[in-house]
């Protein structure tokens, strides 16, 4: 279907910005420039309230939990937050764990996991792997359910896969929004949708050099989870958007676990690009799939 017009309407925005782009600049810029798209865009007034928040410290890193209001038990959603493994934390998707936590009726663990450069892969890696580790230990404390998820949006969702590989005897669900799955792959939508839709191949590229280095082995499946055995993997609700140069993938590593005989609820959200859950501002329909997201996660949890 054609791009959804409020979608349009703020990669107008982004293009007339006098800012050149993010694979032309530092990490540093990125990072002001992400915060400035999401932070400082939320007021007191659009704050999406919720049962409580906590700061903590989770396997040596800076965590904040989310709990519904009420009284649980609630299940426990560990949430990786995306942005290329360079940029992105706690503040950026603080919106996004707000409405998976009141939708969703989970309780949100958000993980602020060491970024590239300064802190190379597998920093990110070893950072999730630990805090869901810790997470699982600590389930009375968190939702107060039995049941642990991971999650997160594409760079985010890449980690959650991984973890949910690691740890599938301690994990029970997965959320994938719009992963990366294979790093070194080859994917027709790269090419479809690789320029104009918000994430570019430039800037994927510059992602990825800024993680991975020179020296890695592109077949490693803690970076390309897609090339890993996904059998036994815990149930996955894996999310897609037409306008995504990373679509063909996702969709790709929903099929190998379907094939793997591990349950999976997938659906493309048309019409929409990588990132929509922090556009929700500038687009309803945005809006309204992060909505979508947020009850299927609520289904998820609970089956």
């Amino acid at each position: 279907m054609p791009l959804d017009p409020g979608t349009a309407a703020l990669l107008a925005m982004i293009e007339a910005a006098p800012y050149p782009p993010m694979h032309e600049g530092t990490p540093q810029d990125a990072r002001k420039a992400f915060r400035a798209m999401t932070v400082d865009l939320v007021t007191p007034e659009t704050q999406i309230a919720v049962g409580g928040v906590e700061e903590l410290t989770v396997a040596e890193r800076p965590a904040r939990l989310y709990r519904p209001a009420g009284e649980g038990p609630w299940p426990t959603l560990v949430f990786l937050h995306g942005g290329g493994f360079v940029i992105g934390d706690l503040d950026t998707h603080d919106q996004t764990c707000r409405r998976l936590c009141v939708e969703g009726g989970t309780a949100v663990l958000a993980i602020d996991y060491r970024l590239a450069p300064e802190h190379p892969y597998p920093a990110a890696v070893e950072d999730a792997l630990a805090a869901v580790a810790w997470a699982a230990d600590h389930l009375a404390e968190l939702g107060g359910g039995e049941v642990l998820a991971v999650g997160g949006d594409s760079a985010g969702g890449n980690l959650s896969a991984v973890v949910a590989q690691v740890l599938r005897d301690q994990v029970d669900a997965q959320v994938l929004l719009y992963p990366a799955t294979h790093m070194a792959g080859d994917y027709p939508s790269r090419t479809d949708n690789g320029e104009g839709y918000f994430l570019d191949m430039a800037t994927m590229t510059w992602f990825a050099a800024h993680y991975l280095g020179d020296d890695v082995d592109l077949d490693d499946v803690r970076h390309s989870p897609i090339l890993g055995d996904l059998a036994g993997a815990p149930r996955a609700l894996v999310v897609t958007a037409e306008y995504d140069p990373l679509r063909d993938e996702g969709e790709a590593y929903a099929d190998q676990l379907e094939a793997a005989g591990v349950p999976v609820e997938r659906v493309r959200y048309d019409g929409l690009v990588h990132g929509f859950i922090d556009m929700g501002i500038m687009s309803p329909a945005a809006g309204a799939a992060l909505e979508d997201v947020a009850a299927r996660v609520h289904r998820l949890l609970r089956a």
